[in-house]
């Protein structure tokens, strides 16, 4: 029956030829512009690790009181100070936790026919890797041990392996960075959370780091932080001054097991709040938070209020064109009431005429999806000139947003079916077929 119902409608879409290009436009318009918006609101606003970011928290201390907040929002600072982040390490309350820093260095290749190239580095523990789920090409993260150890060692990301060593399994081989040779112990592979959510200080989207390092090897090394450091007071001169300072400039990530964990954890970091006020350091009392990682990206602002306003208006654009379509569907249903009312008269029931009208609705939906995703696909090309790069490679097509366009212009159309059908259904056979 729906196929002779699909069969019927193509041909009543086909002696309207000007109605059902306005309709079907009407909604390739609409859904074109709506998933073009929202594909972008989606990448800026999707899990970066769905399978653990209920498990994923970062703790906040307030080391810098009252006075310091941000427009009167009562928020401690997004980073830790170099005292208050190995205190949390030393305690290690969690599964597994790391601290780290954003820095950078002067790669020297062995390869004398590659330049030295600069390489953006994160100084991490070794919790780092199987905290955050990376997948690795060859070999693994450091231990403990290495961290305890302050060992000179590094992980390479999937790039700057294919650069150095042609992509080959480097894992014993040696690097240069700042002078310093490097062991090499494992290759990440392709890796690109989106938004890069373990440090939004900085970069929000785009590529991870070229090269982790240990964290205690850095700080042994006095390798400054290349990321976001922010003072309420000058740190005087000195390596050893400035891990001592209020400067806060330290990530730090803790896993945890249930919510009921992260609770006793939040109690626990106000209790190293109020040992810090016993020892003079701060002198308010305990402003500290626990956020897991979709909290963070909403307290961060990862995805800024204009993304929001965008997507607002994109689905008010779709709404305007379902009502122009509601219109045309209307003009054309009730231009039909003598065909309605002579199928009436011979014993058609509103049940299959009201189907009839469906189907005929949803391949006007099936066609405007269609040619929508053609549009968005061009639409998607075209945001590249307004969003930042590192936002706009990360928008595009798929199977699942080509499928999930179809159906919501099959959906929204069938929709705004409804009125105009139920207006045709209630043609009454006797007067239609006296008045022709």
């Amino acid at each position: 029956m729906f196929s002779y119902y699909f069969s019927l409608a193509v041909r009543s879409l086909k002696r309207n030829p000007v109605i059902t290009a306005l309709m079907v436009a009407a909604i390739a318009l609409g859904i074109g512009a709506t998933m073009t918006v929202f594909t972008v609101f989606h990448v800026m606003s999707g899990d970066p690790i769905p399978s653990k970011s209920s498990r994923l928290f970062v703790p906040q201390i307030d080391n810098w009181g009252p006075k310091s907040h941000r427009d009167g929002d009562n928020e401690p600072a997004d980073q830790l100070t170099y005292t208050d982040a190995t205190a949390l390490m030393r305690a290690h309350q969690g599964v597994r936790q790391a601290a780290m820093y954003a820095a950078g260095f002067s790669l020297t290749p062995e390869n004398k026919d590659i330049k030295p190239f600069f390489v953006e580095a994160r100084a991490t523990y070794g919790d780092f890797f199987p905290m955050f789920e990376t997948p690795f090409l060859f070999g693994q993260g450091w231990s403990s041990t290495e961290d305890e150890a302050k060992a000179a060692v590094v992980v390479l990301s999937k790039k700057t392996n294919d650069k150095l060593f042609a992509g080959i399994n480097s894992v014993g081989k040696s690097i240069n960075l700042d002078g310093r040779d490097y062991r090499v112990i494992g290759v990440l592979d392709t890796w690109e959370p989106a938004p890069r959510f373990y440090d939004v200080t900085g970069k929000t989207f785009g590529d991870t780091e070229e090269v982790f390092i240990p964290f205690t090897h850095a700080i042994d090394q006095q390798i400054g932080s290349h990321g976001n450091n922010s003072c309420n007071d000058d740190p005087k001169a000195g390596w050893e001054n400035y891990l001592v300072s209020e400067c806060v400039w330290i990530q730090f990530w803790i896993e945890l097991p249930s919510a009921a964990d992260a609770a006793r954890y939040s109690a626990w970091l106000d209790n190293y709040a109020r040992e810090q006020q016993r020892l003079g350091r701060f002198t308010w009392q305990p402003n500290n938070r626990v956020r897991d990682v979709q909290a963070w990206m909403v307290a961060e602002k990862v995805v800024p209020n204009d993304a929001k306003v965008s997507v607002l208006l994109a689905f008010s654009f779709l709404l305007v064109c379902l009502i122009n379509t509601i219109g045309l569907m209307l003009a054309k249903f009730l231009g039909r009431s003598g065909e309605i009312g002579l199928r009436r008269a011979l014993g058609a029931n509103k049940a299959a005429l009201f189907a009839q009208c469906i189907v005929e609705s949803g391949v006007v939906g099936l066609a405007g999806g269609l040619i929508g995703v053609a549009l968005t696909a061009l639409g998607l090309v075209g945001i590249r000139g307004i969003f930042p790069e590192d936002i706009a490679h990360l928008a595009h097509l798929n199977v699942a947003l080509i499928l999930l366009t179809v159906a919501l212009a099959v959906v929204a159309t069938v929709l705004a079916g409804l009125y105009p059908t139920f207006r045709a259904m209630q043609v009454q056979p006797a007067w239609q077929l006296k008045s022709n």
